[in-house]
């Protein structure tokens, strides 16, 4: 057994031919990224084309929709402006007139009530201010009212 095979490296040996190898992977992996990438951007304007034609044939029905709603619009004013004064002469001839309303008070609770008297108590019971005669009996200290 020779001494070399017993010994071993931590680190492996750093040699130029194995480097090369992993550069020449990974330019080949970049490689066939860079051609997927492409070729995803060309997937992609082709999308891009197609969504850019249907957003210019929506754009024109919008378009021809909306002259065609205005269209209608004025055809629709008109229609009302001649079928107004039907509509009105319709409304008169079938109107629904009414009496006036009379309400029926036969009934006790719907009686109506008199106008209360308000009036003083010495009106109403016909006396006036009493007033002190101080005990003398002759008319004269009476104040006249």
């Amino acid at each position: 057994m020779s001494l070399m095979s017993v010994i071993s490296r931590s680190k492996p040996k750093h040699r130029a031919i194995d480097k090369v190898a992993q550069l020449k992977a990974e330019n080949e992996a970049l490689i066939r990224q860079a051609f997927g990438a492409v070729e995803y951007i060309g997937q992609l304007e082709l999308v891009n084309g197609c969504l850019a034609d249907t957003a210019r044939k929506l754009t024109e029905q919008r378009d021809a929709a909306w002259g065609e709603r205005d269209e209608l619009r004025a055809e629709l004013s008109a229609a009302r402006t001649r079928l107004a004064p039907l509509l009105a002469a319709e409304a008169n001839a079938n109107a629904v007139t009414v009496p006036a309303a009379e309400r029926d008070t036969t009934a006790f609770e719907d009686q109506t009530t008199e106008p209360i008297k308000v009036t003083t108590l010495w009106a109403a019971l016909g006396i006036g201010p009493v007033i002190t005669t101080q005990g003398s009996t002759d008319p004269a200290h009476l104040p006249t009212t």
